[in-house]
């Protein structure tokens, strides 16, 4: 199932697409995506749904972000060879784990606003994953199943907030309308493989990132497996699980994000983003 959320921020209703792209409403079924409601038992019963039976929506004005809210929003750093290479840095022995605000969640399609003081925003695609049930101790061969699926993240960086400024990189990461995703959540069930995907993101129409999660240190099996051995991981949490080379901070000159530019990001089966940059008011 690829489920979406269409409105105007802060009203948006739950949706899915069917199978000749019409948006479908479930909010007679769904109050909306977020928690438990993306558990995989609440997955299970939405699949169980007549989808011909739901209004359709015709034209919506706005997708939002593919979940409402989200308990914990988590990233890994460093996490593509060729990423880590271009950055100068050493593969990391184990995953570097951090986290972005939730408030910085927004849809795909929104404004990425330039925080103020900032000198240095970049761009990240991520394959992004939601926890689907609760998750402490598992072993990678059981971690694919506590995936309830997955999305599309910009995991948008202001480099001298992260790096510049001493402290942790969460500084850099959580600026409003720095953690685009979807535009769907797509069930595990069509993703047959996460380490064979293709993911690329373009600004001003020049290609900037094409890769794929082959290129992962750790898969998306190691990470859910590791990260559960520290924290119980929650239905609805979300993990951006890194971004391969190709970021503004890796290019000579660097180069790094300015009102007027337009990002536009896919991970391949999930959908696309277009974000338009602009300054902070």
């Amino acid at each position: 199932m690829k489920l979406l959320r269409v409105g105007k921020a802060g009203r948006e209703r739950p949706a899915l697409l069917d199978q000749d792209g019409r948006v479908r409403d479930l909010s007679a079924h769904v109050e909306d995506f977020a928690g438990p409601d993306v558990a995989i038992e609440a997955l299970d019963r939405i699949r169980g749904i007549d989808v011909s039976s739901l209004p359709v929506i015709e034209s919506p004005d706005r997708v939002g972000p593919c979940l409402a809210r989200v308990p914990n929003f988590f990233c890994v750093g460093l996490n593509y060879a060729r990423h880590a290479a271009e950055t100068g840095a050493q593969e990391p022995a184990e995953p570097i784990l951090f986290s972005k605000a939730s408030s910085a969640l927004s849809g795909p399609n929104d404004p990425v606003v330039i925080p103020r003081g900032s000198e240095k925003a970049d761009w990240e695609v991520e394959l992004g994953v939601v926890i689907g049930r609760e998750t402490l101790y598992v072993s990678e061969a059981e971690a694919l199943s506590c995936v309830a699926g997955y999305c599309v993240i910009n995991d948008v960086s202001e480099r001298s907030f992260q790096a510049e400024r001493g402290g942790q990189w969460i500084k850099g990461k959580s600026a409003p309308s720095f953690g685009p995703i979807g535009p769907w959540l797509v069930t595990a069930d069509e993703v047959s493989d996460p380490q064979a995907l293709s993911l690329s993101l373009s600004l001003n129409g020049e290609t900037m990132q094409n890769s794929a999660t082959s290129d992962m240190i750790f898969g998306v099996a190691q990470i859910v497996s590791y990260m559960s051995n520290f924290m119980k991981l929650m239905p609805g949490d979300v993990i951006a699980t890194g971004t391969p080379e190709g970021v503004g901070l890796g290019m000579h000159p660097q180069r790094f994000l300015r009102p007027g530019d337009v990002m536009e990001l896919t991970v391949e089966g999930l959908g696309i983003q277009r974000q338009e940059v602009v300054a902070a008011d």
